[in-house]
Protein backbone atom coordinates (compact mmCIF):
# COMPACT_ATOMS: atom_id res chain seq x y z
CA UNK A 1 0.00 0.00 0.00
CA UNK A 2 1.46 3.72 -1.17
CA UNK A 3 0.65 6.16 1.86
CA UNK A 4 2.23 8.75 -0.34
CA UNK A 5 3.57 9.60 -3.58
CA UNK A 6 5.01 12.39 -5.09
CA UNK A 7 5.36 11.66 -8.66
CA UNK A 8 6.89 14.60 -11.59
CA UNK A 9 5.92 13.54 -15.51
CA UNK A 10 8.05 11.15 -16.77
CA UNK A 11 7.34 7.92 -19.17
CA UNK A 12 6.77 4.41 -17.22
CA UNK A 13 9.77 2.61 -16.17
CA UNK A 14 8.19 -0.29 -15.97
CA UNK A 15 8.15 -0.89 -19.79
CA UNK A 16 10.97 1.03 -20.75
CA UNK A 17 13.47 -0.47 -18.19
CA UNK A 18 15.48 -3.27 -17.80
CA UNK A 19 15.74 -4.25 -14.23
CA UNK A 20 19.41 -4.61 -12.52
CA UNK A 21 20.53 -6.85 -9.78
CA UNK A 22 19.93 -4.89 -6.28
CA UNK A 23 23.31 -3.69 -4.44
CA UNK A 24 23.46 -2.87 -0.96
CA UNK A 25 24.92 0.04 -0.48
CA UNK A 26 24.78 0.69 3.40
CA UNK A 27 22.62 -0.79 6.75
CA UNK A 28 18.88 -0.79 5.67
CA UNK A 29 19.79 0.95 2.60
CA UNK A 30 19.60 -0.73 -1.25
CA UNK A 31 20.49 1.24 -4.29
CA UNK A 32 19.34 -0.58 -7.75
CA UNK A 33 21.96 0.58 -10.44
CA UNK A 34 21.01 2.71 -14.56
CA UNK A 35 18.01 0.55 -15.85
CA UNK A 36 18.96 -0.36 -19.35
CA UNK A 37 16.67 0.51 -21.89
CA UNK A 38 14.70 -2.22 -23.69
CA UNK A 39 15.02 -1.22 -27.40
CA UNK A 40 13.70 1.57 -30.19
CA UNK A 41 16.98 3.58 -29.23
CA UNK A 42 15.37 5.29 -25.98
CA UNK A 43 17.21 6.94 -23.85
CA UNK A 44 17.62 6.15 -20.19
CA UNK A 45 14.71 7.17 -17.97
CA UNK A 46 15.80 5.74 -14.51
CA UNK A 47 18.75 6.93 -13.25
CA UNK A 48 18.40 4.43 -9.81
CA UNK A 49 16.25 3.77 -7.25
CA UNK A 50 17.27 4.35 -3.27
CA UNK A 51 15.36 2.12 -0.88
CA UNK A 52 15.33 2.56 3.28
CA UNK A 53 14.02 0.42 5.29
CA UNK A 54 12.07 1.30 8.62
CA UNK A 55 9.89 0.17 10.86
CA UNK A 56 6.45 -1.04 9.36
CA UNK A 57 7.57 1.10 5.69
CA UNK A 58 9.60 1.28 3.16
CA UNK A 59 11.16 4.97 1.57
CA UNK A 60 11.85 4.93 -1.88
CA UNK A 61 13.54 7.32 -3.77
CA UNK A 62 13.14 7.10 -7.93
CA UNK A 63 15.98 9.24 -9.35
CA UNK A 64 15.10 10.32 -13.21
CA UNK A 65 16.96 11.17 -15.54
CA UNK A 66 17.23 14.82 -16.02
CA UNK A 67 17.62 15.43 -12.14
CA UNK A 68 13.33 14.68 -11.58
CA UNK A 69 12.58 12.49 -8.14
CA UNK A 70 9.98 10.45 -7.39
CA UNK A 71 8.99 9.76 -3.62
CA UNK A 72 7.07 6.71 -1.70
CA UNK A 73 6.25 5.52 1.41
CA UNK A 74 5.31 1.84 1.23
CA UNK A 75 3.55 0.03 4.01
CA UNK A 76 5.11 -3.68 4.81
CA UNK A 77 3.29 -6.38 5.88
CA UNK A 78 2.45 -7.36 9.75
CA UNK A 79 4.51 -10.57 10.88
CA UNK A 80 1.56 -13.12 9.53
CA UNK A 81 -0.12 -10.71 7.03
CA UNK A 82 -1.64 -12.15 3.61
CA UNK A 83 -3.96 -12.15 1.16
CA UNK A 84 -5.85 -15.15 2.82
CA UNK A 85 -7.16 -12.51 5.45
CA UNK A 86 -9.85 -13.84 8.28
CA UNK A 87 -12.54 -11.43 8.67
CA UNK A 88 -11.78 -8.38 11.41
CA UNK A 89 -15.20 -9.86 13.93
CA UNK A 90 -13.94 -13.44 13.75
CA UNK A 91 -10.25 -11.87 14.86
CA UNK A 92 -12.17 -10.28 17.60
CA UNK A 93 -13.91 -13.03 18.55
CA UNK A 94 -10.72 -15.30 18.95
CA UNK A 95 -8.89 -12.51 20.82
CA UNK A 96 -12.09 -12.15 23.23
CA UNK A 97 -12.65 -16.19 23.66
CA UNK A 98 -8.69 -17.25 24.67
CA UNK A 99 -9.43 -15.19 27.53
CA UNK A 100 -12.12 -17.91 28.95
CA UNK A 101 -11.53 -21.09 26.50
CA UNK A 102 -8.85 -22.87 25.33
CA UNK A 103 -8.35 -23.53 21.53
CA UNK A 104 -9.78 -26.83 20.67
CA UNK A 105 -12.90 -25.04 22.88
CA UNK A 106 -12.33 -22.26 20.68
CA UNK A 107 -12.36 -24.04 17.14
CA UNK A 108 -15.67 -25.77 17.75
CA UNK A 109 -17.40 -22.67 18.78
CA UNK A 110 -16.17 -21.14 15.72
CA UNK A 111 -17.69 -24.09 13.62
CA UNK A 112 -20.64 -23.75 15.33
CA UNK A 113 -21.18 -20.72 14.30
CA UNK A 114 -20.29 -20.98 10.86
CA UNK A 115 -16.91 -18.74 10.88
CA UNK A 116 -14.21 -19.85 8.73
CA UNK A 117 -10.47 -18.93 8.06
CA UNK A 118 -9.74 -17.01 5.52
CA UNK A 119 -8.69 -19.42 3.10
CA UNK A 120 -12.79 -20.48 3.61
CA UNK A 121 -11.82 -23.75 6.14
CA UNK A 122 -12.95 -24.95 8.98
CA UNK A 123 -10.83 -23.93 12.42
CA UNK A 124 -9.03 -26.89 14.47
CA UNK A 125 -7.22 -26.69 17.66
CA UNK A 126 -4.00 -26.52 15.21
CA UNK A 127 -5.41 -23.54 13.24
CA UNK A 128 -6.69 -21.50 16.11
CA UNK A 129 -3.29 -21.66 17.59
CA UNK A 130 -1.51 -20.32 14.75
CA UNK A 131 -4.00 -17.70 14.40
CA UNK A 132 -3.23 -16.49 17.74
CA UNK A 133 0.71 -16.73 17.58
CA UNK A 134 0.64 -14.53 14.47
CA UNK A 135 -1.70 -12.03 15.50
CA UNK A 136 -0.09 -11.58 19.34
CA UNK A 137 -2.89 -13.05 21.34
CA UNK A 138 -2.17 -15.21 24.43
CA UNK A 139 -3.66 -18.46 24.83
CA UNK A 140 -5.76 -19.12 27.77
CA UNK A 141 -4.26 -20.41 30.94
CA UNK A 142 -5.81 -22.46 34.00
CA UNK A 143 -6.91 -20.21 36.60
CA UNK A 144 -6.21 -16.94 35.41
CA UNK A 145 -10.50 -16.64 35.23
CA UNK A 146 -10.15 -17.22 39.12
CA UNK A 147 -7.35 -14.89 39.33
CA UNK A 148 -9.73 -12.17 37.52
CA UNK A 149 -12.96 -13.67 39.92
CA UNK A 150 -14.73 -15.01 38.08
CA UNK A 151 -16.54 -18.51 38.00
CA UNK A 152 -17.69 -20.33 35.42
CA UNK A 153 -21.60 -21.82 35.09
CA UNK A 154 -21.01 -25.06 36.69
CA UNK A 155 -18.61 -23.68 39.42
CA UNK A 156 -21.56 -20.90 40.20
CA UNK A 157 -24.01 -24.18 40.16
CA UNK A 158 -21.62 -25.90 42.82
CA UNK A 159 -21.48 -22.94 45.27
CA UNK A 160 -25.28 -21.98 44.95
CA UNK A 161 -25.95 -25.08 45.36
CA UNK A 162 -29.01 -25.53 42.17
CA UNK A 163 -28.54 -26.58 39.11
CA UNK A 164 -26.82 -25.30 35.48
CA UNK A 165 -30.40 -24.17 34.41
CA UNK A 166 -31.58 -22.57 37.22
CA UNK A 167 -28.24 -20.24 36.78
CA UNK A 168 -29.45 -20.34 33.45
CA UNK A 169 -32.54 -19.05 34.35
CA UNK A 170 -31.34 -16.70 36.90
CA UNK A 171 -29.39 -15.33 33.99
CA UNK A 172 -31.86 -14.88 31.36
CA UNK A 173 -34.02 -13.38 33.93
CA UNK A 174 -30.95 -10.38 34.62
CA UNK A 175 -31.23 -11.30 38.15
CA UNK A 176 -27.50 -12.59 38.32
CA UNK A 177 -24.94 -10.69 35.72
CA UNK A 178 -23.25 -12.77 33.32
CA UNK A 179 -20.96 -12.17 30.14
CA UNK A 180 -20.87 -14.04 27.21
CA UNK A 181 -18.68 -13.47 24.11
CA UNK A 182 -21.39 -15.13 21.79
CA UNK A 183 -23.68 -17.76 21.08
CA UNK A 184 -22.40 -21.39 22.55
CA UNK A 185 -19.03 -19.62 24.26
CA UNK A 186 -18.85 -20.10 27.91
CA UNK A 187 -20.73 -17.81 30.45
CA UNK A 188 -18.26 -15.59 33.02
CA UNK A 189 -19.74 -14.47 36.09
CA UNK A 190 -18.05 -12.46 38.55
CA UNK A 191 -17.41 -14.30 41.96
CA UNK A 192 -18.92 -11.38 44.23
CA UNK A 193 -22.28 -11.44 42.10
CA UNK A 194 -23.53 -14.58 43.70
CA UNK A 195 -23.83 -13.09 46.81
CA UNK A 196 -26.04 -10.42 45.57
CA UNK A 197 -29.51 -10.11 47.77
CA UNK A 198 -31.62 -10.66 44.63
CA UNK A 199 -30.11 -14.07 43.69
CA UNK A 200 -30.11 -14.90 47.52
CA UNK A 201 -34.07 -14.54 47.96
CA UNK A 202 -34.82 -16.17 44.58
CA UNK A 203 -32.81 -19.79 45.58
CA UNK A 204 -33.93 -19.20 49.52
CA UNK A 205 -37.62 -18.86 48.24
CA UNK A 206 -37.29 -21.32 45.51
CA UNK A 207 -38.48 -18.55 42.89
CA UNK A 208 -35.16 -19.33 41.06
CA UNK A 209 -36.38 -22.58 39.92
CA UNK A 210 -38.98 -23.07 37.14
CA UNK A 211 -42.89 -23.72 38.95
CA UNK A 212 -44.01 -24.96 35.84
CA UNK A 213 -44.14 -29.30 36.85
CA UNK A 214 -44.22 -29.79 33.00
CA UNK A 215 -40.56 -28.26 32.75
CA UNK A 216 -37.71 -30.23 32.92
CA UNK A 217 -33.55 -29.55 33.04
CA UNK A 218 -32.07 -29.35 29.47
CA UNK A 219 -28.73 -28.92 30.55
CA UNK A 220 -28.00 -26.20 27.21
CA UNK A 221 -25.68 -23.12 27.33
Amino acid sequence: MISSVSVTSSPSFESLVEPQQPQLVGPGTITRSRGKCAGNGLRTVLEEIVVTVEPGQLLLKLHWNGGDHTALAVLKNRVGQHRWKTSPATEQLIDDLARVAPDQSIAAILNRLGMRTGKGHTWTQQRVRSFRNDHGIEAYRDGERAERGEVTLEEAAGRLGVSRMTVIRLIKDRSLPAKQTCAGAPYVIRETDLDLPTVRRLIESGRAASQDPRQGTLEYQ
